[in-house]
């Protein structure tokens, strides 16, 4: 299907615009009052629907019903109201062209310089969890019309989907009119907000699918089409580095699997220096390993990865521990812990310097204490902070998309250990596998290739993001010194070669989990048994590239 030929030579200059007729039928009431007494101060005849024209005449302000216009009255249960040419011939009327303009006159039908519509709450009545016809019935069809109709039509009509631009078309109005430049700027938002709403629609409908077909169809989770929407939240001050430009932005449907987490983008600032890019990578990193145990736990994160992580009976016992396992690591570290901090935590962490901390509260005096260190950056997550199922990463031409990787932390939770199959050694005792499962979950934040050494459930010595297993042994040993004597250790994959286990064991380590599966695998069982070391096999891996 194609439009009408365009010949330059019949369009007539239209700049600015002014305002003698409006459309309003809008889901939101936010700032409807104020913006429809400033359109009838301005002598503007307002057309509106349902609950918006009820609003607006209950207010003292004159309102002519859509189905005076129509001539049909709204049926359907509200399904059908403005999806009438009376409506649409008023919106979609270019008016540049005196064709357009002699056939509205020749039909009766009077246009439209501005609308303003918003749609109805889909997204917020998934949140509320809603099912079925429930959710059904919030999928807006007359809405999305008018808005693309008369964003389309952006020479002639200015389309407003939301209340922060209300102001600003009031003051068009009152100056004379909405500017070509105004009104192409509203089309392009406008046509932004139906892409996030039909994004949502969809999401939903294959997130329905999927379940439906639960098992018996490997790929149900994975729609034919995935669309990703966000909205600018912040421009940043930079990138990654200085030369960089950069901005956050924050999901915009919440309805899609892709896109149901919410933590960092929407937590709150509650002190210190604006957020940068790299600030935002390192506490979601911080986050990521926190929130892994159910117990009060700290993780202290240095480009993207930990020089700490431990659990304790408060979080300042937590992050004491943590702390101690790399302390010249961990200056100018982030900081993220799964408790309100306490004043306790808050006296250690001032004394050190921070680059930001994250939690999901904060005790008012040690909020205090922390607010006079200007240049640490305080985040409270959001009170519904939930961790996403699935995680995308962009690739030249492309994304990659899969399930997150995280341990379950319910209180219904197994023991970790629970499926691991012993192959060396003796049974470990209550506290050293405590420390086991320690190590395996916190080794799950460590860049790939990952040696986690630990002790009392923290770690001591930390060997991350290294070509070879081997070095990275090295690493976490070096790094623990002393400490490595008496410690378990953890590996995200299996041991190549004997090499990296017998470095371990060399020294000190006194028991080592790993998810098993190397050609050689009896190479390095027999060398943890001939050392007397325990060796668990877990079964499964957790790289993280």
């Amino acid at each position: 299907m194609s439009g009408p030929s365009h010949d330059p030579s019949l369009y007539r200059s239209r700049d600015v615009v002014p305002v003698t007729r409006a459309l309003i039928s809008v889901s939101d009431k936010t700032g409807l009052l104020e913006l429809a007494g400033a359109l009838a101060a301005a002598g503007v005849e307002i057309v509106s629907t349902g609950s918006t024209a009820a609003t607006i005449r209950n207010a003292g302000h004159q309102v002519t019903d859509v189905s005076s216009v129509t001539g049909f009255p709204e049926s359907l249960d509200g399904r059908v109201k403005t999806l009438h040419p009376a409506v649409h011939a008023g919106l979609l009327a270019d008016l540049r062209l005196q064709s357009h303009e002699d056939q509205l006159a020749e039909l009766g039908i009077a246009p439209f310089q501005l609308v303003v519509v918003n749609l109805y709450p889909f997204v917020e009545t998934v949140a509320s969890g809603a099912v079925g016809d429930d959710v059904v019935e919030q999928i807006d069809i007359g809405g999305p019309a008018m808005v693309r109709a008369s964003a389309k039509n952006f020479a002639n009509v200015a389309i407003v989907v939301s209340p922060s631009r209300y102001d600003d078309v009031i003051r068009a109005v009152e100056a004379g009119g909405t500017s070509l430049e105004q009104r192409k700027t509203l089309a392009s938002a406008a046509f932004a907000h139906t892409a996030a709403y039909d994004t949502a629609v969809s999401a939903w409908f294959a997130a329905e699918e999927a379940q439906s077909a639960g098992s018996l169809v490997a790929d149900a989770a994975w729609p034919a089409t995935q669309t990703v929407t966000a909205e600018l939240k912040q421009v940043l001050r930079y990138g990654e580095n200085s030369h960089q430009n950069a901005a956050l932005y924050v999901d915009a449907t919440g309805v899609s699997a892709l896109q149901n987490g919410r933590g960092i983008a929407q937590s709150e600032q509650l002190g210190g220096k604006e957020m940068s890019y790299n600030n935002y990578v390192d506490a979601d990193a911080a986050l990521r390993s926190a929130y892994d145990f159910s117990e009060p736990a700290v993780a202290i994160i240095k480009h993207a990865n930990p020089c700490g992580i431990a659990v304790g009976t408060d979080v300042a016992d937590a992050h004491a521990k943590a702390h101690a396992c790399d302390p010249v690591s961990a200056y100018g570290g982030v900081i993220a812990t799964n408790r309100t901090v306490t004043l306790a935590m808050a006296e250690t962490v001032k004394g050190i310097f921070t680059e930001v901390l994250v939690a999901p509260d904060f005790e008012p005096a040690a909020l205090e204490l922390l607010q006079t260190k200007k240049n640490l950056r305080l985040l409270k997550l959001p009170a519904d902070y939930t961790r996403t199922s699935h995680e995308i990463r962009q690739i030249s031409g492309g994304l990659l998309v899969q399930t997150s990787d995280r341990f379950d932390t319910s209180d219904a939770a197994p023991a970790l250990s629970a499926g691991w199959q012993l192959v060396a050694g003796e049974e470990a005792d209550a506290a050293t596998k405590a420390d086991l499962e320690f190590a395996w979950k916190a080794c799950r934040a460590v860049k790939s290739n990952a040696i986690l050494l630990a002790h009392d459930e923290a770690s001591v010595g930390v060997g991350m993001g290294q070509v070879n297993r081997v070095d990275s042994c090295q690493l976490a040993v070096t790094r623990a010194g002393e400490r490595a004597q008496g410690s378990v250790a953890a590996s995200d994959a299996f041991f190549p070669f004997a090499d990296g286990a017998q470095l371990l064991i060399d020294a000190g380590v006194t028991a080592i989990v790993q998810p098993g599966g190397s050609i050689r695998d009896e190479d390095v069982i027999a060398a943890a048994q001939a050392a007397g070391v325990t060796m668990y096999f877990t079964g499964e891996r957790h790289f993280f590239h």
